[in-house]
């Protein structure tokens, strides 16, 4: 496998989201300590799936069952592993 493929340099993060007037996400550091700078804010739950595909989130069924039942409940949290540009776009000011 090419480094990129194997997730050398990836960074751990934690996404965590709730709907109020819309899909607040926030994000953590590994250890679970270090609110990151940047939030967002999305209106639809899909952008919140193409977020844990784009950082890589286990999407097998137990992931995806996961995923739903945060949702529903209309708050929750997943890991993500981010390219070393993904996490450098969470970190700049803005």
């Amino acid at each position: 496998m090419c480094q990129r493929c194997a997730g050398v340099g990836r960074k751990r993060i934690y996404m965590s989201f709730e709907f109020k007037t819309g899909w607040l996400c926030q994000f953590l550091d590994e250890e679970l300590k270090t609110i990151l700078p940047r939030r967002v804010t999305v209106k639809d739950e899909k952008k919140i799936w193409e977020m844990a595909k784009r950082g890589r989130f286990t999407l097998n069924i137990s992931g995806r069952e996961e995923l739903e039942q945060a949702l529903r409940r209309k708050r929750g949290g997943i890991w993500l592993e981010l390219t070393p540009e993904q996490y450098r776009k969470l970190v700049e000011p803005l």
